[in-house]
Formats: structure tokens, sequence, C-alpha cells
């Protein structure tokens, strides 16, 4: 008897189908798009605060610049994002409730003022352990630098705002909430330039608190430190009353400037003041703060504006850090200073730290790339590799298969990486490769030469570097008379698109080279307002210098050529000329003053020349550097002569403007990047929608559509790359509008695909939690299809089918899934219709074939999609591995090898199924046999286990024996012939004698398996039907009543 139930092996499966979206509008297919975080990783970025559980020291928060607030609970291994729906994510300050571990406090809006930093939306509040959070107010403050909760009551709240940067604010000082943040005291507040520096609070005495108060002013052209509101101030009474010491207490006379504070908890008589002066220098008080006396000014303080933060340890009164460009500390009382962070070894620019007041020894430092531990008092660090908190200032691609990535981050360097890495796993931080360190900025692909870039780090300082060997050549323009050349901290570099070695580059003049940079001209006037007066980043600093030209002025921003017309070429600056040339740089013509309430003098990074029409500019426009935090992008139709502004305040778009761009396939689609996210329009910027989906609120400061794949690449400045696979969707909503889903059934346009095998990645294999991996392209062919939700409801199971069809029209992979409505995906791995396996298991009967046939050639071939009566297909190419020479006759042989061996296969997996029935009908059939006469009783259980022995003894002619014990097998069975023939006819050549000796083994043991199973079924089999046909039911029936019936 032969019974035949086919069953579906999962790892033969390769189309594999994605979530739908529910709903017609415009997030759900927002929420359905494919977008991979990309990162890397390894370079990470800069954290601002860290706090831990002090009875779970494994549980470790930390607040970054602009890259959000993230969660560890095993020590730093492993990470978790917590903020990513607020509305901002920049982290000034975090705080745990000692009495309550499960509250925490956020104060958003980073406190290290510097050229680049963010603000924030106000003070968060959760009482789970970060997974939900509540705004509880004071979002005029827009940076928080410290929070303290009550030791005893997680109520009572003191927040330090230190207030925006870029202008006058009432909003700073000291706020204090007692009913958990519903209500607050503004209990300490100086004047509008004048926030907190640094906030402590005495561990012995929680209505003693200090403060110190800083006057601040950052301007896009400079910068001041110090003022006559700076100060440092003294509460005994939990805020309501203070006292301002001053140099009659032993504090430095004449004006102050950033403070960093720190009390002992060994002791806290003993507190701690480094304080910026005009002879900056660390303080301390051994009485509790009532009298002040100077230590020593000699290692101290070497960029305060920027790190002004001193930690005491809590069992050591005299041991103190120093946090600066590197980490420095003390052991007797901050006399002297050694170095335990140089340069070396773990990046520089330190902001945050954190030791564990039970165990000294556990150290954890915040710096401007990434996060750093160490459990022997700072002997020994390690790195936190999983963090991808990079600042990208811009992003760029190449035409390379498949393309890759450039940027350059702040502090960070510069870099280059895969969209999607050709092996197996993810993304990982060894893909990609530092090609400059500095701050790093512009990259650009060199057009022709895809082992040559363009990099820069700050000044101008650009660089031609040969990808493969590393050589790097200095390219900055040098100019032929006296004058200085101003360049922009992130200054403007671009290609010229009539030109493969032709590059632009900005000071205040546009310089042009036609010979990879070896040469330049200048072709333009000062294109700036040359205003003297902001000139004069020298001097930059207030009480302490700090000239590293983050504020040079009067420069050009951006250079867009445009690419249907040459010659004509905008330019954008720091001081508000939008200039404009249609001859090559010989004449120039402001336009700024064309258009209606453009902020004068405002900032414009990036203009976006349409590749559409010649005549369609979009322009990037941002003030917050002067208070002025609305969000400005302009549109011209007409080459400049008229203009209109495509967002306002208080719509839908929030945050300052920082990047756009225009899909080159469909003009009416638009990307928008601002402070506080990605939005889309799809009617050229008249309406605009939040991108909610995968992207957190981050600045969004570059983004390019690649033109050959059709990806959106977003450079971001706190969560380095994201890559959103394939627009086909958005497209065509943006050319058809409402139309697109108004059809039951819709498939998108399906991006070519390349027919590829994945390498293992370099390094190790078993990496463990620690490594982080950016989110990977899956291999395969990409379909996206959209299903009305009206019509899914008149649908059901398996009523959804789906077919591959080769350039003859026949149908070589096919299959079904349940009907649901929405934006839905599918991945078909260039594989036909294949065979069910042999195995253990009884088949099970399939409505569609099994996948994990022979792959296709590459050619043209139609995905088509079934509804009923509704039927959408469409055409793509299949590409061949563009890393190998591709031999279609080696492929077509092997191809029809590997049929042979499943055409092999197939009797053996029937004949496998055949015992597997036999064996379950005996099981049901000896629960049975109990209803056998007894004279039939003995000989029935004596055949059936005769029977089961022979069963069992031929199953082991292909697999292992089922009650095996350990691993491993001297003895060779069918199952590794079988899969032997299949690996030996991998590979790109075409089969040899190998494989074919391969499948003659095959053939031979196949037929004395299939023989052995039929000689059974033919004798053994026969006579046991006939001895349990006694049995009130028969075997067939007793079959089906064990449950496994086809």
């Amino acid at each position: 008897m032969k019974i035949y139930l086919r069953i579906s092996l999962l790892a033969a499966m390769a189309i594999v189908f994605c979530g739908a979206m529910h709903g017609q509008d415009v997030q759900s297919l927002i929420e359905e798009m494919n977008v991979r975080h990309i990162g890397p990783g390894a370079m990470s970025g800069r954290v601002t605060t860290i706090d831990v559980q002090r009875n779970r020291p494994e549980v470790i928060y930390i607040g970054t610049a602009s890259g959000g607030l993230w969660r560890s609970e095993s020590g730093g291994v492993e990470w978790e994002a917590l903020f990513d729906d607020e509305a901002t994510q920049s982290i000034g300050a975090l705080a745990i409730a000692p009495s309550n571990p499960d509250v925490i406090w956020v104060g958003t809006g980073e406190g290290n003022p510097r050229n680049s930093h963010s603000s924030g939306r106000g003070v968060y509040r959760s009482i789970d352990g970060g997974t939900t959070w509540e705004l509880m107010g004071l979002e005029g403050t827009k940076n928080i630098h410290r929070i303290i909760v009550h030791p005893d009551d997680h109520q009572t709240v003191w927040v330090g705002a230190i207030g925006t940067a870029w202008g006058d604010s009432p909003d700073r000082g000291v706020y204090k909430t007692t009913d958990g943040g519903h209500t607050w005291e503004h209990q300490l507040y100086i004047d509008e330039r004048t926030g907190v520096a640094d906030m402590i609070i005495d561990p012995s005495n929680p209505d003693k608190l200090l403060v110190a108060m800083w006057s601040h002013r950052r301007e896009p052209w400079f910068f001041t430190s110090g003022g006559e509101g700076s100060g440092l101030y003294v509460t005994h009474n939990g805020g309501t009353d203070w006292k301002k010491y001053s140099d009659d207490d032993g504090l430095p006379a004449g004006e102050l400037g950033r403070m960093g504070l720190t009390i002992s908890p060994a002791n806290p008589d003993v507190i701690y003041a480094l304080i910026e002066s005009n002879s900056t220098a660390l303080y301390h008080s051994t009485n509790g703060g009532v009298s002040w006396s100077m230590i020593q000014g000699n290692q101290v303080g070497n960029r305060p504006f920027y790190y002004a933060d001193i930690y005491a340890d809590p069992s050591d009164e005299r041991r103190l850090f120093n946090l600066y460009s590197m980490v420095d500390m003390s052991e007797d009382g901050g006399k002297t200073f050694r170095t335990i962070l140089p340069y070396s070894g773990v990046h520089p620019d330190h902001h945050a730290f954190y030791i564990h007041p039970d165990d000294p020894n556990y150290l954890i430092d915040g710096n401007d790339g990434g996060l750093n531990i160490s459990r022997d008092g700072g002997k020994t660090w390690s790195f936190i590799n999983n963090l991808p908190l990079g600042q990208f200032y811009h992003i760029s691609v190449d035409m390379a298969v498949p393309y890759r990535i450039y940027g350059g981050m702040q502090d960070n360097g510069s870099w280059v990486g895969p969209s999607e890495a050709w092996h197996s796993g993810g993304i990982r931080n060894s893909d990609w490769q530092e090609i400059l360190f500095g701050d790093g900025f512009d990259v650009l692909p060199a057009a022709n030469d895809l082992n040559t870039a363009y990099a820069m780090y700050q000044g101008g300082s650009l660089s031609r570097i040969n990808l493969l060997t590393g050589d790097q050549t200095g390219v900055q323009p040098v100019q032929p008379d006296s004058v200085a050349l101003r360049y922009a901290w992130n200054a403007a570099v671009a290609a010229d698109p009539f030109a493969p070695d032709g590059l632009y580059f900005g000071s205040q003049f546009v310089h042009h080279s036609t010979d990879k940079g070896n040469s330049w001209t200048s072709i333009s006037p000062d294109l700036t307002t040359n205003d003297s007066a902001k000139q004069k980043q020298a001097e930059s600093g207030g009480l302490t210098i700090d000239a590293t030209q983050a504020e040079n002025h009067c420069t050009i921003l951006c250079i867009s050529p445009n690419p249907q017309r040459e010659g004509e070429i905008w330019v954008g600056t720091d001081d508000g000329r939008l200039q404009h040339t249609l001859d090559g740089g010989a004449t120039w013509q402001d336009h700024a003053l064309d258009i209606k309430r453009f902020p004068l003098g405002a900032w414009i990074p990036q203009i976006h020349v349409s590749s559409h029409d010649p005549d369609e500019v979009y322009v990037i426009v941002n003030d917050y550097r002067r208070n002025n935090w609305q969000p400005y992008l302009y549109r011209t139709n007409d080459a400049g002569e008229t203009w209109v502004r495509l967002v306002m305040d208080g719509g839908e778009v929030t945050g300052h403007c920082l990047s756009v761009t225009q899909d080159p396939v469909t003009p009416s689609l638009l990307f928008l990047g601002t402070e506080e996210g990605l939005f889309v329009s799809f009617d050229r910027g008249t309406n605009w929608n939040r991108w909610s989906h995968a992207i957190p609120s981050v600045p969004v400061r570059d983004m390019v559509i690649h033109p050959r794949d059709g990806d959106l690449i977003l450079g971001t400045f706190g969560r380095a790359a994201y890559v959103i696979d394939d627009l086909a969707p958005l497209r065509l909503l943006a050319k058809e509008g409402n139309a697109t889903f108004e059809s039951p059934l819709n498939v998108f346009q399906v991006a070519d695909a390349y027919q590829v095998n994945y390498r293992r990645p370099l390094g190790a294999r078993f990496t463990a939690d620690h490594d982080w991996e950016g989110e990977n392209r899956r291999n395969g062919a990409r379909v996206q299809f959209y299903v009305h939700p009206d019509s899914a409801d008149a649908y059901g199971e398996d009523e959804m089918l789906w077919a591959v069809l080769d350039a003859a029209g026949d149908t070589i992979r096919n299959g079904g899934k349940d009907v649901e409505g929405g934006l839905q995906s599918m991945w078909w791995r260039f594989d036909t219709n294949g065979m069910q396996w042999p195995g253990r298991e009884i088949k099970k009967k399939e409505k569609f074939p099994s996948g994990g046939g022979p792959e296709v050639l590459p050619g043209m071939y139609r995905i088509a999609m079934n509804m009923g009566d509704h039927e959408s297909s469409i055409s793509f190419e299949v590409l061949p591995d563009p890393r190998v020479p591709f031999d279609v006759s080696a492929h077509q042989q092997r191809d029809m090898h590997r049929r042979m061996v499943m055409n092999e296969v197939e009797p053996i997996s029937d004949a496998m199924d055949q015992i597997q029935r036999a064996l379950a009908t005996i099981e049901v059939v000896k629960q049975e046999m109990k209803w056998l006469p007894d004279s039939l009783k003995e000989n029935a259980s004596t055949l059936t286990d005769s029977l089961k022995k022979a069963l069992l003894d031929i199953e082991e002619m292909y697999t292992e024996p089922r009650d095996v014990k350990g691993t491993g097998s001297v003895t060779e069975r069918l199952s590794s012939v079988m899969w032997g023939a299949f690996s030996i006819n991998g590979g790109d050549m075409a089969p040899g004698g190998n494989a074919i000796r391969a499948l003659q083994r095959l053939q031979q043991g196949g037929a004395l398996f299939c023989g052995a199973v039929d000689e059974l079924m033919s004798s053994l089999w026969i006579e046991w039907i006939e001895v349990v046909g006694a049995v009130d039911r028969s075997p067939e029936t007793l079959f089906e009543a064990s449950g496994q019936q086809e």
C-alpha cells in the first residue's frame, strides 16, 4: 500500500511575505516602507550624561547630544533606545530617583554650547524605568544641563536650565517642583543670558545645593564666555533663598565664566570648583563652602566653554577626576594631576562621567566618540562599539554595485561604507572604512573613479584620497595673491556635472578645478558681505580664547551647479547671500532680497537644483543661530525671479530646516530634513507629512536619492545613516495621487536585482552580543504590492496567487497567501519550483509547490499577482553577479545537473514517506490489538515488532538511527550522499567529474533504498495486513484515526 502525504519544508521556501498596511492614509503607507538603520556604530558620537541604578549597576542610562536616550541592562553589552517616540533626541541631563529607580527625569537640549549643538523641548519624566515618557513642561528652556532628584522624595526635583546659547531668554536658571513636575517654581534667575552650568546637592543635607550660573552667548560668528551674571550660589533651604559667593569668600575677583562643581560624598565639607576667569583655576572649600581658596591653575581648564566638569571619588575626598580634552586624576586634592585617558586609545573631548558610589573602581566615561567603561579605577578601559550615535554633516553615494555611502561626522572623521553587504549577517562596523580623521564634513566620491574620493576637515582642509592605498594629497586651493581665504567650519564642495575631473570649492570665493584639485581658478568675487566686524574668530571665546575655526564667518556654505545648464551655479553663504551665476562665474546676482519675508543675514546651508526643470530650485534657510527657530524652505520655478515659502511656523513641519531633496523620477515627491526628523511631500511641498516610521526625531542634516537604485539615504546628526529602500510606492502616490490606491490590486515597479552569493563576513564568526550590526538588505528581488482594504474583505485564505514567469511566459515559481489589505512586500530569491525533501515527518498535502528549485539564469522576468478577477504584474531584470565573469553555458549545465539530482531525490522522498506512514499506522494498530482474538495476539505482536524493525532498518539506510546517542557517525548514509551531490554542484563552473560521480552514487544508493522499501511493502507489509485484519478497523481506517491522514 502506498499513501502519499505532502509536507512543506520551511527551509526550502524562498518567498517571504512581510506585514500589510491597513488603511489608505499616508502614514500607513510610510509604516510599510523598508527602513534600514545601517550605522555605523564603531565611532559612535557625543555622550552628554550618564546615570546608573545604584543597586543594579548593570543598568546604565546615557543621554546623547542628538542621538537620544539609551539603556543597557547588561552592563553595556546590549543597548536599547528609549526616547525615539519623543519630539527631540537631544539630551542634556538625566537623573534616576534615588528613592525609586523606576522614576527617571530627562532634560532635553545639550548643555555644551558648541557651534553644532542641538536644543530640546523641555523636561520629561518616566515612572516605568524609561519605557514610556511624559512631557512635564519647561519647553521654553531649550537646553537643560543638570537635574537633581531629592534623595528621599522622587516628587521633588531641581532642574538647571542653561538655556539657549543663541539669544536672550528668560527661561534660564533653577526650577523646582514638589509635585512630580505638574507645577514649577522658578527659584534662581539672574538675567536673560545667564544659565546653569552646574548644580550639585549636599549628600548629607538635601536642602543644600550649590549652583554655578554662567553668562554666555553664541553668535554665528563669535562666542563669549563670561559676564556680570556669572557666579556661584548656595541655598540652605531647598532653593527658597540663595547666597552668591564673591571674592570676599575666596573666589577670584572680576568677571567669571563657566564653572564645574563637585562635592565629596566621603566628606561633604570638601567642595571643589573649577572656575573660568582671567586666571582659570581649581578652588576648594573645606568648610562646606563658607570660604574658598585656590589650589592651582596650571593643569585645568583648557576649553571651559566645552567641558568644565570635575568629579570627586565617593570614598576618597582627595581623589578627583578632571574632564577636558583628556581625563586627569588627582590623588592629592587637586594639587597635581596625571592623565588616565590620553588622546590615544580613547576618544578625546570628555563631557560625562560616572563613579559608582559603592564601587569607585567602576567608572563610565562619555566623550565625543561615545562611551567607555573601566572596572579597575581607570587603569584599563573598554569601548562600547554598538551605540550608533554618529553625527553626519553630509551624505553622498557612488555608482558601485552595490553602491557605497560616504559622509563626514562631527569629531569622528570621514567614512565610506556599503549600502548593503554581500555577506551573511548584518552590516558590521568592519565594513566601514575611515578615510580621513578630524571633524568630518562632505565626502565627494570621484565621478569617474570608484577608488578616489575627496574629504575634508575643518578650515577647508580638502584632500584627495586613494581608497585602496590610503594615499592622501592635500588639494586645498592656494590663492595666488595675499588675500586670506575664509572657509566655513563645514566648507562647501561640489562636483562639476559637466567635467568628470571637475570640482567646485568654496571659501569666500568659488574655486574651480578641472584636474581633480591639482590646480584651481577663482571664478567669483567675494560672494559674502565681507563684514569685518564678523571676522574676529581669532578672538572668539570670551575669557578663554577658543579659536578652532568653528566661528569662521562670511563664508560660502553650499555650491550647487545646475545639472542641466553648464555654467549655471547657485551659492549660499552663512551671512544670508543667495548668489546665482549663469555664465560660469563672470557675473553674479544675489536673490536674497527678491524673497519676501526672507530673514536677511540667515544661514543658507543647502540648495537643491531640480533635475527635472532647470529653473526649479529649492533653498534651505535656517536662522536659529540668531534665536529665530522658524523653518524656512523656499522654491523658485523661474530661476529666481519669484519665490514661494513652502513651510511655515506652526504647521506640520517642526524644527528648523536642514536639508531637502527632490526625487529624480517623480518631481512632485520631496523630502525635507529638519532638526526634528524627516518629512515627505507628494505635491511639490504644498503639504507635508511627518515620517513617523523607524526614524526618530533626529536631525536629518543631509540626504540623497540614489539615481540608479531609487533608495533614499539619510545622513542624520545623532543616529548615523539610514536607508529607505525602493521609493516606488511613494513615487506612484506622488504621480497619480489617491488613484494609486483605489484599484483593488497594484504591483509596484520592482528594482533590478543582482543574483549574488553571500560570502562569510570578515572577522570572527561568533561575536556574541556586543558588536554592532546594521540592517542588511535581503538577498533577492523585493516585490511591493498594494491591496485595497475593501477588496481584501472579499477574499480569504490563500486567495492571493502569485507567479514568477520567465521571458517565454512560463511559470517557474508560484504560490499563494492570505489576502490582506494595504501595502505589502515579498521576496523572490531567484529559485524555481522545487520538491519536498525526505524526512521523518509525514508529508502534508500542499496547495502550492515548494520552492528551492534551481536558480534562474539572469534575464527578464515578470511577477504576476492575482486576486479573484483582479490581476497586476510588472517586469524586472535579474542581473548576474558583477564581481565575477558570468558563463551562461556553465550555469545552464549546473542547473541541468541539479535537476537531475532532484529527479533522483524525489523517489527517495516518496519512499521515505511510505516508511513514515507505515510506522505511524503500526503505532495506531498496536493500541487496537487488544481486540484481536487471543489466538492471534502473540503472532500479530511478533509480526508487528518484526515489521517495525525492518522499517527502521531501511530508514537507517537514509539517516541516523532514532535512538542514537552522542554526535557524529562514521557510517555514510544516503542523506549525506544526497546533500553531497547538491553541494558539489555549487559554484560558477560547469559540473565536473566529482559532480558526475556524486550523481552516480546517489543513483545507486537511491535505487537500493527505494528497492528495499518496495520489497518490504510487497511482502512483510502485506503479510502484516492479513494478520491484523481481524481488528474491527482496517489498517487504512486506523491510519486515518491516527490523525496522519492526507
